[in-house]
């Protein structure tokens, strides 16, 4: 067999395991290419010898080829879907000077009102600039004096001192001030006749008079009998506190000096969030201001001493009506202190109200509106002594505000001025790309689309693409002969020193 032959031969049979000894020197390379395991393999040439020249293993293993295609492909695909619906798409700001004179002057009106806005009355007027606080701690101390006289034809003359005319005791901010009264001294528990004021009293026979009825107003229960109450009246007869309360009233205040008593209002307001206090008293030396000075709205506007009287009449109120039939008057204290000037500038101001008046004032007022005092009559009888009291229920309020100075604060209000220039801008495009005339025109103007031009590579050599596509390619093959052809220098300069 030939050489030739011979290698062809060895050519077909399967490719021996390479040794780890190098290959000879090769006058030629192929780009024919095996694997081998996890190695890679390029056929060389030393003449007619073929040998199999083991590659340099990769830096690092890559990822499947196949599996980054597929992700390559996937994210593609969404991109080219959202870039489809404009979701990539930037836009960004154009400014466009249009000579509309129409939307040009809307504009400036609207940004003057809304610099007038800003300016003047969130931060000037409603102190925008502040931090706020508008859920202060209070506590009221109230005390009335003053003394009066009653003519009572049952009760003769009665002393009503502080202790009497005042219900519930002094201290709270709700108190009840009695102005007139309605008495039935000593009351026995027996049987009467019924008032004719009530419902269903007046009778003409036993028969009207079921016994052990009891009416909704009644003053005791049904005996079954129909007796005379006076010369005008029969009505039922019952068994209860006799004799029964009279429903008529007097027609003048029995407390009509109860004008002139005094009401000492105390309050105190505390601002737990700016650690501030105060109370709407004088800091004073004297001992006896608080006993002289009375309030004036604009004499003396701090001193805490009221008149009952002035106090009904700056209500809107008479005080002989009201204190006839009675009503209730409302008197609120309000703070609003400014922490950024000095703590004795921040002062109350009252303000009175008038909320009720008339009968229905009575029922207002239960369980106060009586008061019996009991004692015991020979032999062994109870007995009592009923008033029905009329007067004025006064309702003591505090509320309050404090501020002090706060850059967030100063910064949202500024923010929102600036929101609000945003929506004058808004609304002058709405007005400008869609009711104006030349609306096409203008919306040509402002919106533009803007694409950068794509430019093209130089198409690459073709031996640059082989050496892309092969890195042990032709510049492997250019350095193997650079190699052989110095081998075979250094073999002939041996031979002919030999």
């Amino acid at each position: 067999m030939e050489a030739g032959d011979g290698a062809a031969a060895r050519l077909d049979q399967p490719a021996p395991r390479p040794s780890r000894r190098a290959c000879p020197a090769a006058n030629r390379s192929s780009r024919v290419l095996r694997c081998q395991g996890n190695r890679q393999q390029q056929a060389v040439w030393a003449g007619d010898e073929k040998c199999w020249r083991i590659l340099p293993r990769p830096a690092g293993r890559g990822p499947n080829p196949g599996l980054q295609a597929l992700h390559t492909g996937m994210s593609m695909g969404v991109l080219a879907s959202l870039h489809g619906w404009g979701l990539l798409d930037y836009k960004t700001e154009k400014y466009v000077l249009t000579r509309n004179w129409r939307v040009g002057a809307l504009q400036r009106v609207l940004q003057l009102g809304i610099f007038g806005y800003v300016i003047g009355w969130s931060l000037l007027f409603r102190k925008g600039y502040q931090e706020k606080e508008s859920d202060p701690q209070v506590s009221v101390i109230t005390k009335l004096k003053g003394v009066s006289v009653s003519q009572v034809e049952a009760l003769g003359s009665r002393l009503w001192d502080v202790a009497d005319y005042t219900k519930p005791p002094q201290g709270e901010n709700v108190f009840f001030l009695v102005t007139n009264f309605l008495a039935t001294p000593e009351q026995v528990q027996g049987t009467c006749p019924e008032h004719p004021s009530v419902p269903l009293a007046p009778c003409l026979a036993d028969e009207d008079c079921p016994a052990g009825e009891m009416l909704s107003h009644s003053h005791g229960f049904k005996t079954g009998k129909c007796i005379t109450f006076n010369s005008t009246y029969q009505t039922c007869e019952i068994w209860g506190w006799c004799p029964v309360e009279s429903g008529s009233v007097v027609r003048k205040p029995q407390l009509l000096e109860a004008e002139n008593f005094t009401l000492f209002i105390k309050s105190s307001i505390s601002f737990p969030k700016f650690n501030f206090f105060k109370t709407n008293t004088l800091e004073t030396w004297d001992n006896t201001y608080f006993k002289g000075c009375r309030y004036d709205a604009l004499s003396s506007p701090f001193c805490p001493v009221f008149r009952v009287g002035d106090v009904v009449e700056a209500a809107g109120g008479d005080f002989e009506d009201l204190a006839l039939l009675g009503g209730v008057v409302r008197i609120q204290i309000s703070w609003d202190c400014d922490l950024d000037r000095p703590g004795n500038e921040c002062q109350p101001c009252y303000s009175f109200w008038l909320q009720e008046k008339g009968y229905n004032f009575r029922v207002l007022l239960s369980p106060f509106s009586r008061t019996a005092t009991y004692w015991w009559k020979p032999p062994g009888m109870e007995a009592r002594s009923l008033f029905k009291l009329f007067g004025i229920r006064f309702e003591i309020l505090v509320a309050g505000q404090a501020g002090k100075f706060s850059a967030i604060s100063t910064g949202i209000t500024l923010g929102t001025g600036m929101a609000l220039l945003g929506v004058v801008t808004f609304l002058c495009d709405l007005l400008l790309l869609y009711a104006d005339s030349e609306a096409p025109f203008y919306w040509g103007k402002k919106y533009e689309e803007a694409k950068a031009p794509k430019t093209r590579a130089e198409p690459e050599s073709a031996s640059a693409r082989e050496d892309h596509e092969e890195p042990g390619g032709t510049q492997s093959q250019s350095i193997l002969l650079r190699h052989s052809d110095l081998i075979a220098g250094n073999q002939g300069l041996d031979s002919s020193m030999a």
